[in-house]
């Protein structure tokens, strides 16, 4: 079995509904929509998520091809996720608090018939860390430090 490698981000919130966080030179932000207590300087955590998603699913994809020697122009993601946003603001409800389904639609530009093409796409979710994440059961602590 190979070393583990940790990965770290630390967020900051102040006195509003942003949260800033410097990730290696980046700086980014999570913020809510003006309409739900934010001033809408950046994406929703569950935007950003969703984005991750997309993010890693497309990384994966082009170290594949180049192990592959696919010759591999791009892709277009688009993730959808739905959920009952009653738990998140407090309400009682039987549904999950988290997305209820994720649904990941690619567009891929690589010389690849579209039978390839899914299989492609599959293999590389398959090795997706964030798309595993979702798929199984990852245990989480939460402590206070």
């Amino acid at each position: 079995m190979s070393a583990l490698k940790t990965l770290s981000v630390t967020a900051n919130m102040a006195g509003s509904a942003a949260v800033y966080a410097d990730i290696r030179d980046h700086k980014v932000v999570i913020d809510q929509p003006v309409n739900a207590g934010g001033s809408n300087e950046g994406p929703t955590p569950l935007e950003y998520f969703l984005f991750s998603l997309a993010g890693c699913i497309a990384s994966i994809a082009r170290i594949a091809a180049m192990q592959q020697k696919i010759e591999f122009r791009g892709m277009e993601l688009k993730v959808d996720a739905t959920l009952n946003p009653a738990g998140l603001l407090g309400k009682d409800t039987d549904d999950r608090v988290g997305f209820q389904t994720i649904s990941v639609g690619a567009s891929i530009d690589a010389d690849l018939s579209e039978e390839e093409k899914k299989a492609f796409l599959d293999a590389v979710c398959d090795r997706c860390p964030l798309h595993d994440n979702i798929k199984l059961e990852t245990h989480v602590d939460h402590l206070l430090v």
